[in-house]
């Protein structure tokens, strides 16, 4: 089973849709394909040699001891239950796993919340409008959507995730007080 990833402050949360049963068997989400990990390194938000990438024990390395002290990223699932494709999924199956995903946005207040593949964010909103990109804030965090990881070119995902690691580096705004205490 994959164990999910989460702290306080995370740089980024990302959020996927479930897992396939090469990354569940190996306890390490995306590590069937280990595209996203690439993209990952890619675009700056891990720092490793690409061929730790490579090995299953290197990357649930990366994982485990890395990924949250290291890089300040966190992971979850909508639904545990691997399946090979998302069609397998069941209607309903994905409601534990949303109220888990908003009650970490809350408690845990990830800076961005990067949700990976339209699947994903679709099932996350109960509606099908939604375009690649930032979309509507979730209380303070950014929300991001980016395309799937091993569908179309990297370049694309490359892009998309530098722009989350560059939203991810700035602090929360600050709020200006007006010097009349009533606020006006």
């Amino acid at each position: 089973m994959i164990a999910y990833k989460i702290s306080k402050h995370a740089r980024i949360l990302f959020v996927g849709i479930n897992p396939h049963p090469g990354s569940h068997r190996r306890g390490v989400p995306f590590s069937n394909n280990k595209m996203f990990w690439y993209l990952l390194n890619r675009a700056g938000l891990l720092d490793e040699v690409e061929s730790d990438l490579k090995s299953d024990e290197t990357l649930r390395h990366i994982y485990d001891k890395k990924f949250i002290p290291k890089y300040a990223l966190n992971f979850v699932n909508l639904v545990d239950r691997p399946t090979i494709d998302v069609t397998q999924l069941n209607r309903g199956e994905e409601q534990a796993g949303i109220k888990r995903a908003l009650e970490t946005i809350r408690t845990q207040r990830p800076k961005v919340v990067c949700f990976i593949g339209k699947i994903t964010l679709n099932t996350f909103q109960g509606s099908r409008a939604c375009d690649y990109g930032w979309q509507e804030n979730i209380g303070n965090a950014k929300v991001y959507l980016m395309h799937f990881p091993i569908r179309g070119p990297a370049s694309i995902r490359v892009r998309e995730l530098r722009d989350v690691k560059r939203a991810s580096r700035f602090t929360r705004p600050m709020v200006h007080r007006s010097k009349d205490p009533r606020g006006a």
